[in-house]
């Protein structure tokens, strides 16, 4: 789950990590009436959404006064922002953050993330903040340091040192940045959190080190540990289709292809994308409906992969283990029949239950098409809509 700036910002200050001073609101009268009691001469609006790359798409602004503030701001709010995350549709921009200006004189990049890999805690260091890490990496690799941890309650400062090394700060700031990691693996183990990211963090001309950006990411898995923070999670960020996927406990991703998928398992889910794209297309979805879903389950995710406009067919493609294959054609039977499906489907059962499962799709009047195995079955999907 993730998060938007201001919130992120009020979690690093519980944890004595210093941020700028800001205040957010859902209005621009609302607003200027909050900036009023920044302590600052010059004001840095900024658009939240779950997305990074805002200040190249405009939705980052340092306004000279309350006036220039608050024309910024009528422009900025309901404006949609289009950067590299997210994608050509872009996001509407419904709130809006003001804090006080820095003076900037270095910019570093930090964050925390796990390193599935290893299992470890990984910290990625650069002094290079405030570009795209990824171009950095591209670029100039030299240029980041990757500290990876063992699990524990609390980071040695032997490896603090190794994370904040990069920076080459005198004594005084890297005890302030050895601080700062702290506080941030405390924070990322305390809350189960998938991601930290700092960039820019900002060395000032006063020999201060500030976060200046932050995202966050939540474990989703762990969230009902965590009440404070899954209060924080705004619907109006998520795709509507993800946000009813949840209600049904479906691993469900939008994406922007135009062929639909019903897998389970998560592993045979990304392997039937891949398929799909071996053949020259795009998957619609990610959809996992997991090992034991029920046939209200399985429903409601055909159902989700129907609401997606951009579909022109649809690949069911079940492993029958735990899930058993009659279960899932009821449900696709049911669905199908409620919802007057127009497009092409294509089946691929395979394990417990299978002949039960396919004399119920042959028995249904559903116009479909079996398939053998995989390859098979994404071949057929892309004929199908050409």
């Amino acid at each position: 789950m993730n998060i938007h700036e201001h919130q992120a910002k009020q979690i690093l200050k519980k944890y004595g990590i210093k941020v700028p001073e800001g205040i957010f609101a859902l209005n621009v009268k609302e607003l200027i009436e909050k900036a009023k009691s920044l302590n600052t001469e010059k004001y840095v609006l900024k658009a939240q959404i779950h997305a990074g790359g805002r200040g190249k798409a405009g939705g980052v602004k340092l306004t000279e006064n309350l006036d220039e503030l608050e024309k910024e701001a009528k422009e900025l709010l309901g404006k949609t922002l289009v950067t590299h995350q997210t994608g050509p549709n872009g996001r509407e921009v419904k709130r809006l953050y003001v804090e006080e200006t820095s003076n900037i004189d270095k910019e570093f990049y930090l964050s925390c993330l796990v390193d599935r890999t290893t299992s470890k805690i990984a910290f990625i260091s650069s002094d290079q903040g405030g570009m795209d890490i990824e171009e950095v990496a591209n670029k100039n690799p030299e240029k980041i340091i990757t500290t990876k941890i063992e699990y524990r309650n609390e980071i040695s400062y032997e490896n603090c040192e190794k994370v904040t090394e990069i920076f080459k700060l005198d004594k005084d700031a890297n005890s302030q940045a050895i601080n700062l990691v702290k506080s941030i693996y405390k924070m990322f183990i305390e809350n189960d959190a998938n991601l930290v990211e700092i960039n820019p963090l900002i060395l000032t001309k006063e020999n201060k080190i500030i976060c200046l950006d932050a995202k966050m990411n939540f474990d989703d898995n762990a969230l009902f540990r965590h009440p404070e923070i899954l209060e924080l999670r705004d619907l109006n960020e998520e795709e509507k289709t993800e946000i009813e996927a949840s209600k049904h406990d479906l691993a469900y991703i939008k994406l922007d292809g135009s062929i639909g998928c019903m897998v389970n398992g998560a592993g045979l889910a990304m392997a039937t994308m891949d398929i799909i794209k071996l053949y020259g297309e795009e998957p619609a979805n990610f959809l996992d409906v997991g090992g034991g879903a029920s046939k209200e389950k399985v429903s409601a995710a055909f159902k989700l992969i129907l609401s997606d406009k951009n579909v022109k067919g649809i690949l069911i493609n079940i492993f029958g283990g735990i899930m058993r294959c009659d279960v899932l054609a009821e449900g696709v039977v049911e669905a199908a029949k409620e919802s007057k499906i127009e497009v092409p489907l294509v089946v691929r059962l395979a394990g417990t239950n299978f002949k039960e499962g396919k004399k119920i799709l042959d028995n249904s009047g559903l116009k479909l098409i079996s398939a053998s195995d995989l390859s098979d079955a994404a071949k057929k999907v892309v004929d199908a809509i050409k």
